[in-house]
């Protein structure tokens, strides 16, 4: 089980680095005017967006298999409070995840209408969630 949890600890640090730098580069892609910078941002927004897909599905397999570890398995499949309120927020976050990839289409169409000011305060959506797994995870307040 500790392979597991390591491997899932990995997974969701990964997967955190690029929903924490994506909606970057949608900052600086909302501040970009036509040319090449742009395309080049655009690029490395869609090989980031895949890449962090990537990682996203272990750390949720891993999720849920530490989950069936220590919770399932018996006739009653009964989860603490604390563990509601975690995959809540995992939830959101694939929703963010999925928001991200939206936003992206958005971007590649030449349609986004929203500014850099916008993307700075998306950006920090992630940190907020990531927080407040984290408080579940370690502190299990309920």
């Amino acid at each position: 089980m500790l392979w597991i949890k390591a491997l899932h600890i990995v997974f969701i640090a990964s997967w955190f680095a690029g929903l924490f730098y994506l909606p970057r580069i949608f900052v600086n892609l909302a501040m970009e005017g036509e040319g090449p910078a742009r395309e080049r941002l655009l690029l490395m927004a869609r090989k980031l967006y895949r890449f962090t897909t990537m990682l996203a599905l272990p750390a949720l397999v891993f999720g849920a298999w530490l989950v069936w570890l220590q919770y399932g398995g018996g006739e009653q499949f009964k989860l603490p409070g604390w563990l509601h309120a975690k995959l809540t927020l995992v939830l959101l976050i694939v929703g963010y995840h999925h928001a991200c990839g939206s936003l992206l289409k958005k971007f590649e169409r030449g349609v986004n209408q929203r500014d850099h000011k916008w993307y700075r305060w998306f950006n920090e959506v992630p940190v907020l969630l990531l927080l407040a797994v984290t408080i579940l995870v370690v502190v299990k307040p309920f």
